[in-house]
């Protein structure tokens, strides 16, 4: 889990290095990985024993996705560290949908997430708002799609989901294309340069992490498995300062709103254990 939040933390990096549009970046990197998979023999294994729920299921949860328009608008700090808040969600709304008993430790941490959120939307800029609205939003479906994973990911192998997933939001935003404004028309072929990081990010920082999150996703909840995920913004930042210089774009305000969330993340396995003894 950890290591897929690694290459996860290269995500909005490369979202930033690359000068395509948020709408085709994410066609080109959903395209990629989608073809890619789909070349592995353990694909076609696992979609011949896809049921046809099944493969609705994932097709409806791989439609989600909001998460480069964040980069875009914002920078990939914002971007990032706004995904905090699938973790409280997730402690509200997976156990009413999985119908099991709400963990009080699991609901005070994820509450903990919502003052450190706060202080990161106040310490962003006025012209990064709409990134900032944009990177919550993700976070809402976020917490939704990590929510059916875990109940659906016994159903079938990591390899299968992921390809399932991306094909769908692939076809979504090939569909809906046309209905958007000229500047995010999917149908953008990228230059040499976007093209080589389009690779990498499809491959390195989208298809390995993914399937390594969905097997790690068999012995982990998802509020445990977001929780994890927080810990992508430290990678984020880090390497936004130093590439960018985005310290200069970011408050003191900022940095104590994250230093909140990293408390939370590093505090969920004591508290975890205490109340499973």
């Amino acid at each position: 889990m950890h290591l897929s939040v690694v290459l996860f933390g290269f995500t909005a990096i490369l979202g930033k290095l690359i000068t395509l549009p948020a709408t085709p970046l994410v066609w080109w990197r959903v395209m990629i990985v989608t073809l890619f998979l789909f070349l592995i023999p353990a694909t076609w294994r696992g979609l011949r024993n896809l049921t046809r729920r099944m493969l609705l299921t994932y097709t409806a949860i791989g439609v989600v996705l909001c998460f480069y328009g964040s980069v875009k608008f914002a920078n990939s700090s914002v971007a990032a560290t706004t995904l905090a808040l699938g973790s409280m969600l997730v402690a509200f709304v997976e156990p009413l949908i999985m119908r099991k008993k709400i963990k009080i430790a699991e609901l005070i941490l994820g509450l903990l997430i919502i003052p450190g959120v706060m202080l990161i939307a106040g310490g962003t800029p006025d012209r990064m708002a709409f990134g900032l609205i944009l990177g919550i939003l993700s976070a809402v479906f976020v917490a939704f799609v990590a929510i059916l994973n875990k109940h659906f990911i016994h159903d079938s192998d990591a390899i299968t989901m992921t390809c399932v997933e991306m094909g769908a939001a692939w076809l979504f935003i090939t569909a809906i294309s046309s209905l958007l404004p000229a500047t995010e028309n999917a149908f953008v072929i990228p230059s040499h340069h976007d093209l080589v990081w389009l690779l990498v990010l499809s491959l390195a920082c989208t298809a390995t992490p993914f399937i390594l999150t969905f097997k790690a996703m068999r012995h982990v909840s998802a509020f445990g498995s977001l929780l994890a995920i927080n810990m992508e913004p430290v990678y984020t930042i880090i390497i936004s300062i130093l590439i960018f210089g985005e310290q200069r774009e970011l408050s003191t305000q900022f940095y104590f709103g994250v230093l909140i969330v990293l408390f939370t993340v590093f505090a969920y396995p004591f508290v975890h254990r205490a109340t499973n003894r």
